[in-house]
């Protein structure tokens, strides 16, 4: 039976999430009030939160954040297969379930703890808001929530999934969660900035200038940065197999990265399936991958701050 959220706003979403009652003694983290310090946590059973967020919709952010989910399983650096997990925090337009072939994946069950767990595919944990809502004849999975709702789904979704995996001697932590924001920055960003301590943010653009614009202030919402991706930046003709700018030249991109002090972590083509630059493409992934990593280890160790979850 699938699980099914209430958008009755007087009504707490932890509770109204049949089968998990919220545990009294575990209280999820609240939105400070107007004039009082965000008091940050980690998610537990979390190592690592980096964040994949646009200024604007429609730059294949999404597709993005998957890829660099498989990407940072595909370049490991820990001497082990590291643990990966995919956080669709798209509350209005959930689109990880398709990208990672898990629409008809059914509901994610629940642990001894009352959270839920993640469905996983490629290797990948993920958790989105499409996997809660009920089902549509037409496949579409968006919702019309207030602020105040969505502050609440956000929450859940950060602290009641269990990321750990169970082995011989206990649980073993997710080495890194990425999180793929929805664009812009609105109540989901603001809430996500307030509740959890973040790594970093992927900044992801497409060469237009209205994007680029909107990418400024995608930059704006994250004090740590690690880096702008460029998508769609070329497409390559299958006729003549000359590369195409077809929306601006990349130059305003490496500018604007330039201005802005931050470093270019690649440029993706535009590609349809099946074509040799979709090798191209996961070539890019696994680079930027690494770079991920490499900015991981090399920054400064955060603050001792307290665990939720």
């Amino acid at each position: 039976m699938r699980t099914h959220w209430s958008v009755d706003p007087s009504v707490s979403l932890r509770v109204t999430l049949r089968g998990i009652p919220r545990r009294d003694h575990n209280p999820a983290p609240t939105i400070p009030r107007r004039g009082a310090p965000p008091v940050k946590s980690k998610i537990r059973g979390v190592k690592h939160i980096v964040v994949v967020a646009s200024g604007k919709g429609g730059v294949g952010k999404s597709t993005v954040a998957a890829n660099l989910a498989l990407a940072m399983l595909q370049t490991s650096p820990l001497g082990r297969p590291a643990n990966v997990g995919l956080l669709d925090l798209d509350i209005f337009g959930p689109s990880v379930p398709k990208i990672m072939g898990l629409e008809q994946a059914g509901d994610p069950a629940l642990s001894e703890e009352n959270k839920l767990l993640p469905l996983r595919n490629h290797g990948v944990k993920t958790m989105s808001m499409g996997y809660l809502l009920p089902p549509d004849p037409t496949g579409e999975t968006g919702v019309a929530w207030r602020g105040m709702m969505v502050m609440k789904a956000v929450q859940q979704l950060l602290f009641d999934v269990d990321w750990t995996t169970p082995t011989g001697e206990g649980s073993q932590d997710l080495d890194v969660l990425v999180i793929d924001m929805p664009p812009g920055t609105g109540d989901v960003q603001l809430s996500l900035g307030q509740l959890v301590s973040v790594d970093g943010a992927v900044i992801v653009s497409t060469p237009q200038d209205v994007a680029l614009v909107d990418a400024r202030k995608g930059v704006g919402m994250f004090h740590k940065i690690i880096g702008l991706l460029l998508n769609m930046s070329h497409y390559t003709c299958t006729s003549c197999s000359t590369p195409h700018e077809l929306f601006g030249s990349s130059d305003h991109f490496v500018r604007a990265a330039s201005d802005l002090k931050l470093s270019v972590l690649g440029k993706l083509p535009l590609v349809t399936s099946n074509t040799p630059e979709g090798e191209e493409v996961r070539q890019t992934m696994r680079k930027v991958g690494q770079g991920v990593w490499d900015w991981l280890d090399k920054r400064p160790v955060a603050m001792n701050v307290g665990v939720r979850g």
